[in-house]
């Protein structure tokens, strides 16, 4: 059984550090067989960490992409995605013969009047994301049952304790194609943990770092603190 990470941001995201080489190393370390840098709005990520791979580890292209109706991952990539309208970010996925995955579903998206036509387009769900709740997580994977679609998972890591947290597990692969295959034919399995509050936190604090929006810090600050109360006192119930 290969394992793979396959949502995985590098420092090329606006809300992360992490240097494709280490994020190799840590990879192996994992024991993963694959990983797909996905990050926000670019491929570059993917780029860098294909250049520097000297093991054995695969290395799948990816980019997360912001769209009207919410995020939409591209895997298999080899251009940079430019729209931002969900149908043209589709057809931009398919024409260089991508895999159009929808991550984390009931997170951050507006999927009402979208579903018939969208599911029709989609390849494959998310239906495990280590940032993504229990009952969110489920509803993914309800959702994929539904409409009849493959799921994978990833742990959408932005910090090196992130990596490996969420996998999606297939069976004699030895090939990128083999992972494309076994995605497309519902030949997957996967598992995952929940990533820790603080990881969730931090991006945010780096978001307005990176994105020079300085002005936010106290903002996310209180709303981090308020959130941190709020799951102890449920917690504590």
């Amino acid at each position: 059984m290969k394992k793979f990470d396959l949502h995985v941001h590098s420092m090329y995201s606006y809300d992360s550090l992490m240097e494709p080489r280490k994020i190799i190393k840590i990879a192996k370390k994992r024991g993963l067989n694959g990983i797909a840098i996905t990050d926000h709005g670019t491929i570059l990520g993917g780029l860098s960490a294909r250049k520097c791979n000297a093991s054995d580890l695969i290395i799948i292209i990816g980019a997360e992409i912001k769209t009207d109706i919410g995020d939409i991952i591209g895997l298999f990539l080899n251009e940079e995605i430019t729209s931002k309208e969900i149908w043209c970010v589709i057809d931009e996925i398919r024409d260089q013969d991508g895999l159009v995955i929808l991550p984390h579903p009931f997170r951050g998206h507006y999927l009402n009047g979208f579903d018939k036509d969208l599911f029709e387009k989609i390849d494959a769900i998310e239906g495990y994301n280590a940032r993504t709740g229990k009952n969110e997580n489920i509803q993914a994977q309800e959702y994929a049952k539904i409409h009849k679609l493959p799921i994978i998972a990833g742990s959408d890591a932005h910090f090196y304790g992130e990596i490996g947290l969420a996998k999606t597990i297939i069976k004699d692969i030895s090939s990128e194609e083999d992972i494309r295959k076994s995605i497309l034919t519902h030949d997957t399995y996967i598992e995952g943990v929940q990533t820790h509050l603080y990881f969730k936190g931090a991006s945010r604090i780096l978001t307005d770092i990176k994105t020079g929006n300085w002005y936010r810090l106290p903002y996310t600050l209180l709303k981090m603190t308020i959130k941190g109360i709020r799951m102890y006192a449920n917690k504590n119930k």
